[in-house]
């Protein structure tokens, strides 16, 4: 059962099993340092972890084979991580998902209630999109930005699909 959960503008972590060791948390945020600093992760990919004991479980999708390899490469020089478990998506190539990324992006960071969101090197509001199906992640401020962003992603021509998962900053 997982009980401590983080979520930042980029990355969700939780820590398994209880609340964080002085240790896990250290590892959390050296694990967050390395991801978000990784020099090719964009508004396309979204990256999460889990930290259970020395073990870190990767997860999330990216666009590029080379982002998924590099997260784990920087993950595993972390003091205390002993063990990774890459479990990122690679999502496939496809000319049509680009197109919808390039128009989902103006859509959404485009909107003037959304503007203040480009503005961060890291974009708390991620887009992904699969096949032309589309998932939001991130956090917003408010409940009024989680609905404006769905309305706008969902607006954009060639979305099969659209699912809100931005979560409400506390």
């Amino acid at each position: 059962m997982i009980k401590h959960v983080f979520a930042v503008a980029l990355l969700a972590a939780t820590i398994a099993f209880g609340a964080p060791t002085q240790d896990q948390s250290q590892i959390g945020q050296q694990v967050h340092h390395q991801l978000i600093t990784l020099p090719y992760l964009d508004v396309f990919d979204n990256l999460t972890y889990r930290i259970d004991g020395s073990t870190v479980i990767l997860a999330g999708q990216v666009t590029r084979p080379t982002l998924k390899n590099d997260a784990e490469r920087v993950v595993k020089h972390v003091a205390g991580v002993q063990v990774v478990d890459n479990r990122i998506e690679v999502l496939p190539l496809s000319s049509h998902d680009d197109r919808l990324r390039r128009s989902l992006f103006r859509a959404i960071y485009g909107d003037s209630s959304l503007s203040r969101y480009k503005l961060p090197p890291i974009k708390p509001i991620r887009i992904i999109v699969k096949n032309g199906n589309v998932k939001l992640e991130g956090v917003v401020d408010n409940q009024a930005d989680k609905a404006t962003a769905y309305i706008r992603a969902n607006g954009v021509h060639g979305a099969f699909s659209v699912t809100n998962n931005l979560l409400v900053a506390d």
